[in-house]
C-alpha cells in the first residue's frame, strides 16, 4: 500500500476541521435557517474529499446521493409550496 503523501495529509486535516465546523451547533443553526441539512452537506463534503485523493467510485456514490436528495427535497418544497398556495383546492 502506497503511503500518503503531505498533499494527502493536509487535504484530510482541511476535511477533519471541516467536518469539525459542520458539527458545530452554531453553524448547524445558520445552515438550517438556510435551507441547508447538515448531514447531506457532511455526505458533500466526504464526496469531495475522495475525489481530491482519487476515490471516484466512493466520490460518485456520495455525489449521487447528494444530487438526489437535493432534487428530492427541492421537489418536495414546491409541492408544498403549491398547496399553500391553493393549488389542489377546491374552488
Amino acid at each position: 500500500m502506497p503511503t500518503k503523501s503531505r498533499a494527502d495529509d493536509e487535504i484530510d486535516q482541511l476535511f477533519d476541521e471541516l467536518d469539525q465546523l459542520l458539527k458545530n451547533s452554531d453553524v448547524s443553526d445558520v445552515l438550517a435557517e438556510r435551507g441547508v441539512n447538515t448531514s447531506l452537506a457532511m455526505v458533500a463534503a466526504d464526496g469531495l474529499r475522495a475525489y481530491l485523493l482519487g476515490k471516484k467510485e466512493q466520490a460518485a456514490e456520495d455525489f449521487a446521493t447528494v444530487a438526489d436528495e437535493i432534487t428530492s427535497r427541492l421537489a418536495l418544497s414546491d409541492e408544498v409550496r403549491k398547496q399553500g398556495n391553493g393549488a389542489g383546492e377546491a374552488s
